[in-house]
């Protein structure tokens, strides 16, 4: 019997298959057809064996193949209510932020935009000490409406006219620990804390089309493409998130990415709501699917509210997420049987354990599905770190978070958790000694999207590309090749797909190709390898330097 023939051959560059099989440096080329790999083998071989008349022969010399990678935790649906306005990123000084914003108040009052000032992407140092407060903003926003996202999209400041136009007059109660500050009076401070707090004033904004997002959408993921990634999870997911899948999916070009959605469940979700989402369960498109559900069990370290065994240092971080730590247990227990996979954003210490701990109690996977997985894991307790390893969940980091740190533990992060706690930050070296599976991500819109800057992250633990940045907790650096695992087959065994982030016979034709070799790359050379295509089913996507550049600005 004849071979089969390949729509496409890749010839002469390296392939890192990131499987089990003994590592080939020589050229060598992938044979494709019908969207899977036929062969890897040596090029004479694989010519002989599937060129066809009508094969597409690929050119890759001097270049190395990847699986394309996989951006494990993600946003870019929610990301585009999010990014409206000034993006802030870089700005922390007082003088910086309001500067910022009275230049972006006089284009509003120009009649540029929808009357509302809008920022995101914010560090919390940019306020040096003051209050997260309306007064400190309301002279610069002179009047206007205005919303303030920090960087990690847990907290907000609003100003005074904002808070007027949402009807926020006073504290108010919440199915989960989300808050409006208020002062000694009981005033609304303009900080709120946690996303049912904050949204009260993001919905009461203009929004946009459903059209607009799914267009604004599909620019994310194709930026996201260009940057290697021809996959990713998104953590934020409803029944009218899955039917903008359907419509990108369904339009022109398609889904430029292989997606895994995730439905949410919080602690104010109704009965109603919740046989909503299980009916969701085995939702799917030709590059997208459900099967997915995400939970909160603390918020950030940085406001105190992240879920800590012991208080920070402001004395905050002893509740959860959950009023009732029991329903989320119940939570988890029902998904579980229900036959969903399960997500849990986790930072503190005791969210950790007490994730694992309710995993535990309900099964670790469901029936037919990959292991449940904790989101983050930016504070991690050794005993839980090996029980993580004994039932083989997955541990999902996201390390580009870190680029918001200080020297000396300056940060609010490490102020509040204090230097032992500190020391134990992002402990993705841990979690691989310790044969915990690792999936990598960027939490955009909470941190770039381009996964090379996740990769060198990974591997520097400070700025890239800044020899003299201060490194953050040394031992726990990753070698390139253990964090481009974590981008491709560990990011792929986590979501349950066998067939993904490796290149072998068999596998789905998902692929980078690279200028150099990243597994072979320093740190601060990862950042500017050239992405030169990808393949997303065998269809090549072909990049561009300058191609690149205009999408990512």
């Amino acid at each position: 019997m004849s071979a089969q023939t390949a729509d496409v051959i890749i010839s002469g560059g390296r392939v890192l298959t990131m499987d089990d099989s003994p590592r080939q440096d020589g050229p060598r080329s992938i044979a494709i057809a019908g969207g899977r790999i036929l062969a890897v083998g040596e090029a004479d071989a694989v010519l002989a064996a599937h060129l066809g008349p009508n094969t597409e022969l690929h050119d890759a010399a001097g270049q190395t193949v990847t699986p394309g990678l996989i951006d494990a935790h993600l946003h870019p649906i929610q990301g585009v209510e999010i990014v409206r306005g000034v993006d802030l990123g870089g700005v922390n000084t007082l003088d910086g932020l309001l500067s910022r914003l009275r230049a972006e108040a006089a284009r509003v009052r120009a009649g540029q935009g929808d009357g509302w000032v809008r920022a995101w992407n914010l560090d919390y140092a940019a306020f040096q000490g003051r209050p997260y407060a309306a007064a400190t903003i309301d002279a610069a926003v002179a009047g206007l409406p205005a919303l303030i996202l920090f960087f990690d999209v847990h907290t907000a400041v609003a100003s005074s006219e904002a808070l007027r136009i949402a009807g926020i007059d006073g504290a108010r109660s919440f199915a989960d620990t989300s808050e409006i500050v208020v002062d000694a009076a009981g005033r609304p401070t303009g900080e709120l804390r946690e996303e049912s707090a904050f949204n009260l004033v993001l919905h009461a904004q203009p929004q946009p089309s459903q059209e607009e997002v799914a267009r604004e959408a599909r620019a994310i993921l194709l930026r996201l493409r260009r940057s290697g990634v021809t996959g990713g999870v998104i953590m934020d997911g409803s029944p009218d998130s899955l039917d903008l899948l359907d419509a990108i999916d369904a339009g022109p070009g398609g889904l430029p990415v292989r997606l895994q959605s995730a439905m949410i469940h919080n602690p104010g979700t109704t009965e109603a709501e919740h046989e909503a989402i299980l009916a969701q369960r085995d939702r799917a498109g030709q590059r997208w699917r459900g099967g997915l559900i995400k939970l909160f069990i603390d918020g950030v370290i940085d406001n105190g509210t992240g879920w800590l065994y012991e208080p920070d240092t402001a004395g905050e971080g002893l509740t959860s997420f959950w009023g009732d730590v029991d329903a989320f247990r119940e939570t988890v227990r029902r998904y579980t049987a229900a036959g969903f996979q399960i997500a849990t954003h986790a930072i503190g210490d005791r969210a950790i354990g007490e994730t694992i701990t309710a995993y535990l109690a309900s099964g670790v996977a469901a029936a037919g599905r990959p292991p449940h997985r904790i989101e983050h894991v930016e504070c991690l307790a050794d005993p839980d770190l090996a029980r993580m390893a004994e039932h083989g969940i997955t541990a999902s980091l996201q390390m580009l978070h870190m680029q918001w740190r200080l020297p000396e533990g300056a940060d609010a992060w490490a102020t509040r958790l204090g230097p032992e706690r500190a020391a134990k930050a992002w402990p993705a070296g841990s979690i691989v000694g310790a044969r915990v599976p690792l999936a990598l991500g960027s939490d955009w819109p909470v941190a770039d999207l381009d996964a090379r800057l996740g990769l060198a992250w990974a591997v520097l633990r400070r700025t890239p590309g800044d020899p003299d940045a201060p490194v953050f907790e040394p031992h726990e650096r990753l070698t390139p090749e253990q964090a481009l695992m974590g981008y491709t087959r560990a990011a792929a065994l986590a979501q349950g797909d066998d067939d993904l982030g490796l290149i072998a016979p068999g596998a789905r034709a998902d692929l980078a190709i690279w200028a150099s070799d990243p597994s072979r790359a320093t740190g601060d050379e990862l950042i500017s390898i050239p992405v030169t295509a990808t393949y997303l089913d065998g269809e090549r996507l072909e990049n561009t330097p300058h191609r690149l550049k205009e999408e990512a600005s």
